[in-house]
């Protein structure tokens, strides 16, 4: 599994060295364009990793997605999510660390994609900025999508959910769509070697934000959360 993975990871470098540059070229194009073109790349990257590492994934809950644009909190175990996410929901913009924005060339793509840029270092800029760009992304019909525990952790332990998915639900009345999985086991962080198998993904129903705080509504999208992910296998 590790030569197979090496392999996998050799696949998925080489085609970013292509795709960076790609997108820089096609920054004049619209948006949503952009963004076709690039999960191309995430595409072959999944279907690449079936083919090396034989990992697969099934997802539970497609009914649950709603037609208009809302808010994805997601589990975040892995890099895996990362990529999924990406083809089985609509367009979407992400929450990332401004520091990401300075890597040469790969922080050029990224901002192309119109990310939501956070320095962490001022968790109530951090917050503010969330919102009020997280609304305006929404207003525009794009997804936004926020791992709310800030950091990949590792299956079997937990992190506080941070409060900024809920602020933005509270200030633009949109829904949450909750996500569960178990790609930790397969995908394990900080690690290079894969496991093989079906990681399983489960999307949850709406969580309505009206009448709520945003505590209530981060601690509600925490419960089904992880209760879900404790029902999911445990692959040994």
């Amino acid at each position: 599994m590790l030569l197979r993975s090496l392999v996998f990871y050799m696949g998925l470098i080489s085609t970013m060295m292509l795709m960076v540059p790609f997108s820089l070229l096609i920054f004049p194009f619209p948006f949503a364009k952009r963004y076709y073109f690039a999960t191309r790349w995430t595409a072959f990257n999944l279907w690449w990793l079936k083919i090396t590492c034989d990992l697969t994934h099934s997802i539970e809950g497609l009914e649950n997605i709603p037609t208009n644009a809302s808010i994805i909190m997601s589990k975040h175990q892995s890099a895996w999510e990362t990529l999924a996410i990406q083809l089985i929901f609509p367009i979407q913009v992400w929450i990332v660390k401004r520091e990401l924005l300075w890597i040469p060339v790969y922080g050029w793509g990224l901002a192309s994609m119109q990310p939501i840029t956070i320095d962490r270092s001022s968790a109530i800029k951090a917050f503010r900025k969330i919102e009020k760009q997280g609304c305006e992304r929404l207003a525009k019909g794009y997804w936004v999508v926020i791992f709310p525990e800030g950091t990949r952790v590792a299956p079997g332990q937990t992190k506080k959910y941070l409060p900024g998915g809920g602020m933005l639900a509270k200030k633009s009345g949109v829904s949450i769509i909750p996500v569960a999985h178990n790609a930790g086991y397969f995908w394990p962080r900080n690690s290079i070697t894969k496991k093989s198998g079906t990681i399983q993904m489960v999307i949850g129903p709406a969580i309505d934000p009206d009448g709520k705080t945003a505590i209530e509504i981060t601690n509600e999208v925490e419960k089904w959360i992880e209760d879900t992910v404790n029902k999911l296998p445990k692959p040994d």
